[in-house]
Parts: structure tokens; C-alpha cells; sequence
């Protein structure tokens, strides 16, 4: 077969299977020609998910009439000088309306702001018709009908009206994010409408965008990033450790205002919240990277949606170290929707009886009976009793010691009121032996122990492991381990870092170690069970993980052992010692595992529930 030259509709319909993929990616190219044309106001309507009807009016400079041919065709663009390096646009190639044009029914119409009468050019599959003149706003509207017609074998991949629509919905939304000086407005056949009202391009108005998108409770629980590195300059906002999802849709990045999914993103979020997120859950975020042109190149994906970095290693620590400080130096704080599901919780309705006590509810309650045979004296749940278990005598058993534990390290003792002031308050009193009730001067605290000791003995052990050995103690008999060959040949082979923890072995014949000495800070500890636990860690980690990222997930494996125990009572200087210890920790909202450390409620929240407000 002799080589010949493609006809140009095939070319386009041949780059349509590359930019056009759904009818969102349509929507994508479209908005972003508004965007770049100056637009302050783009509205899209939509008809069968896009497959029917797509329409896009903006205000923006608009074109000519003799722009307009120019504008469907190939490889023509008012937005890419003579450099390819320099690109400050959303969009460079020309490659959007001729390819749309190949494979739908397009037009265009369009007046520029100089002008005082409009045109409009039509493509319909590839054929072109003569501008013509017609009434128009000043602005742009590009009507895009009947999608894929001119290929139909395309049709067959394309989802559901609702899936298509949503996929429209969602590149909206994440554009939206990086121009909150624009106003965006989306209307579909099924009635549905998004619309995002112009909020300003500043600190608050980019807040706002940010909760219009990803509502109010996003905006309650992140943290604030700004830091420049080497020319490169980040913002946006993160999440707290407490506040996340079971995916990572909600993390929108940016480069030079233009959205991407980029695989150095999404990796440099995961090792920042690396000790504070479980593996399955993600940390919800909006980040804005603004770079050199010349240092980023956007033209490696037909939808530009992946970019390369000629640094990526600068790109990839700032990400990871602001992040992490911006967590270090917010401290302590939960989640708003831990709040939310205990109040969720109690309005949840009237408990099922199980024949042992009074089921409760929140709204209108039948006068409860008195048994016959009732004794306010003998009752055990009296309220003004002396010698009742919640008397005054009994709670100022709660106030603060003037001598505070050794082993819980509480210090000097403070007063009742100096203690409410602190973010976590003063200890009231301890529930089912793991729980803690602290109260501020505004809200009521309940922390998880265990989770939150855990926490506190993994930071110190990650501290300990920069500066120093961790101490360790003697055992009286070395403790011996079996275990399978290979295990035991990997706890050996890293014994020199697991010294460096306080915990000193050695090989005991083909299938077992010998343990020598533990991390004395852990206390009593289940030798058997923590060594059979590090072999397992360093057998999912060893090839992959770096070294310290091996240290990090070893001492986090130590910090669960060594940690306060559930069903262990506390005196109250000890659990005042664990709320100073977790104020002053950074990270403390969480545990190793990710897990929240404590509950928050805030005091017009309880009054709410019982009708005060």
C-alpha cells in the first residue's frame, strides 16, 4: 500500500480521539477558551449529559469576523508567542474547536468588544460553512450539538446521562477553584444547577470558592499553606489529620493556576500525612503551585491534565515539608464532624429497652412513672445527696494535685481555671476505664487514652531517634523468640537500627532470636508478641520503604505496644498529664493508625440539644 497524505477531517477526527474523550472534556477545552479570553461571567447548559446539547456563553474579548475561521482551524492560536516554553495560557495547541467540529455539529458566534455587530461560523462534521452575520452579545457562544455523531463507534463507550452529567459537574467545580473572580453557572435537562457567584481573587474570596465547592466543613477543618522554596511558591489549604476521605477525589492541585492530576502530587500528600492517616484514608486538600513556565512543561498529555517538572525533587519537598510544619504548628484541633456525629448520635432517637433501665429520647416524652415501691433515699442516682457518687466532695477529687505523678510527668500542678483555658481543659473524670472527660471554658472534651498515649509514645520515639539511642533496660533472662528462618534472618540483618530503639537481639540458632534488652520507656511489655509484630513490619517494608520511613513505621509498632492500655484508671493528675503531653505534641488530633484522639463539643452545641437555644 503506497503511502498518502490523510484528509484533513480525519486528521481532526484523529485528534478529537485524543482531546475529546467525553462530553466533559468538551465542557473542559470550551471554559477554558472563556478563561482565557478574559471572561468574568461563563455559563454552560447542557442537554442528554452533553451528548445532545453543550453551550457556552462568556463575556469575555471575544472575535472577529475574520478570527472566526481562523478559529476552527488546525493548530491556530492567539495564545502561544514563539516560545513553547513560555506557556501562560490554559490553552496553546489549536486543536480543541477544529477537532470538535470533526465529530460534532459546532458553532460559533462571537462579537468583540470593539465591534458593533456579531458573526457566526458553522462546522458540521467536518464541513465548514461561510461566516455570516448575526446578532450577539459582546462575548462568545459556542454551541456544540448531536457529539460523536461523525463517529458513532464512540457512542458505545460513553456512560449513563447522569455519570456523563456528573463528570461535567465535577471539571466545573475543579476549574472553578483557581478563578474565584469568575462567575460559573451550569443548567442541564434534568433541572439540576451549579452556580458558583464571583467571590474575589483574594485570601477570604478564595476561601469562599473553596467552600462554595467543597462546602463549609472543608473550610472548618484545614489549615492554611504559603511557602516559597528556590522560586517556587505554594498556597492553598489542607486538611487536619482527623478531617479525611476513603479517596482522594477531594485533592485538587494546580500549576500556574491550570488543574491537573499529577502523580507527584498525589505521593508528596501521602508521605506528608504519612504518620497521621491510615493507608486508606486520604487527606482532603487544595494546593496552588505557582512556577517558572520555562520550569514546567504542560505539554505532555493530549488533555493536559499531566505536567513534568524540571525539578521534581524541589517540587516534591516543598509539598511534603510545608505541609508537615503547617500540621506541626496548628497543634491540636478535631475535626468539626466528630462533633457533628455525636449530635447526630444523640438525635438519633429513642434507644431500643433492654429491660435493664429507661430508654431515652430527644423530643416529646410521656411523663415517666414512679414504681411503687420508690425510695428517693435509697435511690442510687439521687442529685442533691451528700453522699451521692457525683456530690461536689466526689468531683473536687478531680481538681488538680499540688504534687503530679512521676511516671505520668505532670509537673507543677495548675489552678481549675488555668487548666479550663488550655485547648483540652481540665480532666473531670474518667468513662469506662479508657475515656476521658475533660471541660473547657466553652465546650466538653472526651479522649480516646490509648490512641492518644500512642501517639505521644511514637513522637517521642521519632524524636529520640534524631538526636539520641532510645534508653533501653536489661532484661534478667534473655527472652527467646522462635520464629520462621526468614524472619529471624531479617530481625538480624537490621539489628543495628532496632538497637538504635532499645531493643537489642541477636541471632539464637536457624529460627529464633534472642532478646537482650527492650526500649525502657515502653515499660513491661509482651516481647514475644512486639518481635513477631517488627518482623512483620520489616517484611512488608523492606524493599520499598526508604530508611527512616522503615524507623517511622517500626517506632510506630513500638509506640502501639508501649502505650496506655484500655480499661487502665487514671488518677486525674495523670490524665491532666496526658492533656499537657498531647497539647504540646504535634499531631496528637490523631494516632499512629490515623484514628481521632478525641471528641470536641462545644457547649452551644449541648445546649442545643437539650432546647436552650
Amino acid at each position: 500500500m503506497r503511502i498518502h497524505q490523510l484528509p484533513e477531517t480525519m486528521i481532526n477526527q484523529i485528534a478529537a480521539g485524543e482531546v475529546i474523550e467525553r462530553p466533559a472534556s468538551v465542557v473542559k477545552e470550551l471554559v477554558e477558551n472563556a478563561l482565557d479570553a478574559g471572561a468574568g461571567r461563563i455559563e454552560i447548559v447542557t442537554g442528554g449529559g452533553g451528548l445532545n446539547l453543550i453551550r457556552v456563553t462568556d463575556d469575555g474579548s471575544g472575535m472577529s469576523e475574520q478570527e472566526l475561521p481562523l478559529a476552527i482551524g488546525r493548530h491556530c492560536t492567539s495564545k502561544l508567542a514563539d516560545d513553547i516554553h513560555d506557556i501562560r495560557s490554559l490553552g496553546f495547541r489549536g486543536e480543541a474547536l477544529p477537532s470538535i467540529g470533526s465529530v460534532a455539529r459546532l458553532s460559533i458566534r462571537s462579537r468583540a468588544q470593539d465591534s458593533d455587530s456579531g458573526a457566526e461560523i458553522a462546522v458540521e462534521g467536518g464541513r465548514i460553512a461561510p461566516v455570516r452575520p448575526a446578532p450577539a452579545n459582546r462575548g462568545t457562544t459556542v454551541e456544540v450539538r448531536d457529539l460523536f455523531f461523525a463517529t458513532p463507534a464512540r457512542l458505545k463507550f460513553m456512560k449513563t446521562e447522569r455519570a456523563e452529567s456528573s463528570a461535567t459537574s465535577d471539571i466545573i467545580r475543579r476549574i472553578s477553584i483557581a478563578f474565584p473572580a469568575v462567575r460559573f453557572t451550569l443548567a442541564g435537562a434534568d433541572r439540576s444547577t451549579l452556580d458558583l457567584p464571583a467571590t474575589g481573587d483574594t485570601l477570604e474570596g478564595r476561601l469562599e470558592r473553596i467552600a462554595q465547592v467543597m462546602g463549609r466543613e472543608f473550610a472548618e477543618n484545614a489549615i492554611p499553606i504559603d511557602a516559597m522554596r528556590e522560586g517556587v511558591h505554594l498556597r492553598g489549604y489542607v486538611s487536619i489529620p482527623s478531617y479525611s476521605r476513603a479517596n482522594a477525589l477531594q485533592q485538587y492541585a494546580y500549576v500556574n493556576g491550570r488543574p491537573i492530576r499529577d502523580k507527584l502530587f498525589a505521593g508528596a500528600i501521602r508521605g506528608a500525612y504519612a504518620d497521621v492517616l491510615p493507608r486508606d484514608r486520604h487527606a482532603v486538600t487544595v494546593l496552588f503551585l505557582s512556577v517558572d513556565p520555562a520550569t514546567v512543561d504542560v505539554n505532555v498529555h493530549p488533555a493536559k491534565a499531566d505536567v513534568r517538572f524540571r525539578d521534581p525533587g524541589l517540587v516534591r519537598g516543598l509539598i511534603v515539608g510545608s505541609i508537615r510544619q503547617a500540621l506541626a504548628e496548628a497543634g491540636v484541633r478535631a475535626a468539626t464532624t466528630g462533633a457533628a456525629g455525636m449530635m447526630a448520635a444523640f438525635r438519633s432517637g429513642p434507644a431500643p429497652s433492654t429491660g435493664t433501665g429507661p430508654a431515652f429520647s430527644f423530643g416529646r416524652q410521656a411523663p415517666m412513672q414512679r414504681p411503687a415501691n420508690f425510695d428517693l433515699r435509697g435511690s442510687p442516682h439521687r442529685p442533691l445527696d451528700s453522699d451521692s457518687r457525683f456530690s461536689e466532695s466526689d468531683q473536687a477529687s478531680f481538681t488538680p494535685m499540688t504534687a503530679a505523678s512521676a511516671d505520668a510527668r505532670a509537673g507543677l500542678a495548675e489552678t481549675d481555671e488555668a487548666l479550663e483555658a488550655t485547648a483540652l481543659g481540665a480532666a473531670r473524670a474518667q468513662v469506662h476505664e479508657n475515656y476521658i472527660v475533660a471541660q473547657t471554658q466553652d465546650s466538653l472534651i472526651i479522649v480516646d487514652q490509648h490512641a492518644a498515649h500512642e501517639r505521644l509514645v511514637y513522637e517521642a520515639l521519632k524524636n529520640a531517634l534524631h538526636s539520641r539511642a532510645v534508653p533501653s533496660q536489661m532484661l534478667l533472662l534473655p527472652e527467646i523468640v522462635d520464629l520462621p528462618q526468614d524472619d529471624a534472618e531479617r530481625l538480624a540483618v537490621h539489628a543495628p537500627t532496632l538497637e538504635r530503639f532499645g531493643l537489642r537481639l541477636e541471632r539464637f540458632g536457624p529460627g529464633a532470636v534472642a532478646v537482650r534488652e527492650t526500649p525502657s520507656m515502653l515499660g513491661e511489655v509482651d516481647v514475644q508478641q512486639l518481635v513477631r509484630d517488627l518482623a512483620d513490619e520489616i517484611a512488608d517494608h523492606d524493599t520499598t520503604e526508604t530508611l527512616t520511613e522503615r524507623l517511622h513505621h517500626i517506632a510506630a509498632t513500638m509506640a502501639c505496644h508501649g502505650s496506655v492500655r484500655s480499661g487502665r484508671r487514671l488518677k486525674p493528675e495523670e490524665m491532666n498529664a496526658l492533656l499537657r503531653q498531647m497539647e504540646a505534641t504535634p499531631g496528637s488530633g490523631t494516632c499512629n493508625h490515623g484514628r481521632p484522639t478525641y471528641i470536641e463539643l462545644k457547649l452551644a452545641d449541648i445546649e442545643r440539644l437539650f432546647g436552650r437555644r
